[in-house]
């Protein structure tokens, strides 16, 4: 009998042949499609990097075009899926709500024509085109108000942040969270991307594939860190109580969030971006108290830490980045889901090209040959 060798998380074992994404750890390097994530983040926009993910290249000027203006108007979502949303509970997390919402949208849309190009490519704008609608529809909600109808003559950001603040948005804004969005699109075979690829990989419908990988993205150790690193932020109150608070952490062998990753041993290139991103927007709408003892909080974990190549990674600053643009904590992994649905969607197109349903096997710890023993026994 083969013994296999047990590797805690999967780590280190190759699940799958990609060429969406590439990560060099060791250098802090990001590539999506073989493109820099510097390069995007500089001259590209959330749709074109979507386009670039799931059909494997750069759009021309005429298919970018016809991309966007499918997306702008596919906004809209059924409102038997809003009279839905209205039902949920005003407690409940916005995250519950995306994936409930997003499991909806296969009622309506589940044929499963897999192998029908039209059908794969209306399945892709249909998501990218109602999630941020679905997001936003239940912020407004939960406080008691209808839903905001999105706006044709907005680009794809710009239009997230009017349907969520019902006031057009500064241009800088938009495009700063533009390019959050392109910064988290994809990060290679992360939980909630294999997630979605084992549900792919039984040739489900993509709704039920975005579902499963929203529900994967929503632990405080994958997107919900980025809430976790503001709450922590809060709780040291001051640049003074930086180093205490790290040094308390570390005796207490407590997880520092927005710090480390199981790639990268240097700086994650999206947290370079977004402290960048963070200091245009400080720099136009005033600065955070925040930001400081971030600072300070990145200089100290490098002091103390950097020799276990333990650095900032992408919840650290984005944050912050959010907090600044007007959107609620519990709002930041929602707005993370938004952005990696393009990702999610790249590799379901992926494992549709060569699907083989994913079924690993196991390390069996327990015992053999109990014999049954009847209730009254017991």
């Amino acid at each position: 009998m083969m013994v296999c060798e047990y590797k805690p998380g999967l780590e280190g074992i190759p699940a799958a042949e990609s060429s969406v994404s590439d990560v060099d750890g060791q250098k802090g390097i990001l590539e999506y499609r073989g493109i820099r994530i510097e390069e995007l983040a500089q001259k590209s926009t959330f749709l074109e990097t979507a386009y670039l993910l799931i059909w494997g290249q750069l759009p021309t000027s005429e298919e970018l075009q016809a991309f966007e203006h499918e997306v702008r108007f596919h906004r809209r979502i059924k409102y038997r899926i809003r009279d839905m949303m209205k039902c949920f509970p005003e407690s409940g997390h916005p995250m519950d709500a995306l994936q409930a919402s997003a499991a909806a949208l296969g009622l309506f849309y589940s044929r499963r024509d897999l192998h029908n190009p039209a059908y794969i490519r209306d399945a892709v704008v249909r998501l990218l085109a109602t999630i941020p609608t679905m997001v936003a529809a239940f912020q407004l909600m939960r406080k008691g108000n209808d839903p905001v109808r999105p706006r044709d003559d907005l680009d794809y950001s710009a239009n997230f942040l009017y349907m969520l603040n019902e006031k057009e948005p500064d241009p800088l804004a938009a495009r700063i969270f533009d390019v959050c969005l392109i910064l988290h699109a994809e990060h290679t075979m992360n939980a909630s991307t294999f997630s979605a690829r084992v549900t792919a990989s039984t040739l489900t419908d993509p709704y039920a594939v975005v579902a499963s990988a929203v529900g994967t993205l929503g632990g405080p150790l994958h997107g919900g860190a980025n809430e976790e690193v503001i709450q922590m932020l809060e709780e040291i109150g001051s640049v003074g109580n930086v180093r205490p608070y790290l040094e308390d952490c570390l005796q207490r062998k407590a997880k520092i969030m927005g710090f480390g990753h199981r790639v990268y041993k240097v700086k994650d290139p999206r947290a370079t971006i977004l402290q960048d991103l963070a200091q245009q927007l400080f720099a136009k709408f005033g600065s955070d108290k925040y930001y400081d003892i971030a600072v300070e909080m990145e200089r100290v974990v490098e002091e103390k830490l950097a020799h276990k190549g333990i650095y900032p990674n992408v919840d650290f600053y984005s944050g912050l980045v959010y907090a600044k643009l007007g959107i609620p904590t519990d709002l930041f992994t929602p707005i993370f889901a938004i952005a990696r649905v393009a990702g999610w969607l790249a590799h379901w197109k992926e494992q549709l090209a060569e699907n083989r349903i994913f079924r690993p096997t196991q390390v069996y710890n327990g015992q053999h040959e109990i014999a049954y023993t009847a209730i009254e026994e017991r």
